[in-house]
């Protein structure tokens, strides 16, 4: 039997394996895409500048992300960012935040995590993050928490 040299080089090996792999990629992509109207549901859990900076950068990612819940130690900061996030021209319509969404208190973070939401943004003092944090995961939501 006669080894063809052309037939096998490594050049020629790389390249079919890099487009068998390419074609494999695509179809399980096209497989795994999500519907499009899938609505992003994100909660916020620590209304201050930092919190109110953090939800308005998650809603400035797109049409398809909502802010449904809030959650904060002080009733006056987490009404005040409210507002002004429900101000904003780009995104206001999409702060979605109902009055029996809106929790005050130390507690506040159980029952944004325990609202529906998909995201949980964790921007409190970072004494908290650590217990806010476990909780969401063990919830299984996403979560964005700023380091300490």
């Amino acid at each position: 039997m006669k080894l063809d040299k052309e037939a096998m080089t490594r050049r020629r090996f790389l390249k079919t394996s890099t487009q068998v792999t390419a074609l494999a990629g695509l179809s399980v992509a096209t497989q795994a895409y999500g519907a499009g109207n899938d609505r992003i549901r994100i909660g916020l859990v620590g209304c201050g500048g930092r919190g109110t900076g953090a939800a308005a950068q998650a809603l400035s990612t797109g049409e398809d992300v909502i802010l449904t819940a809030m959650g904060d130690a002080f009733d006056n900061r987490l009404q005040n960012s409210r507002k002004n996030l429900q101000a904003n021209e780009d995104f206001g319509p999409r702060v979605k935040v109902s009055k029996d969404k809106c929790f005050v208190g130390l507690d506040a973070y159980r029952k944004v995590i325990d609202s529906g939401v998909d995201v949980v943004l964790l921007a409190t003092p970072p004494g908290f993050r650590p217990q806010h944090l476990k909780a969401a995961v063990e919830a299984n939501k996403h979560v964005f928490c700023e380091k300490p």
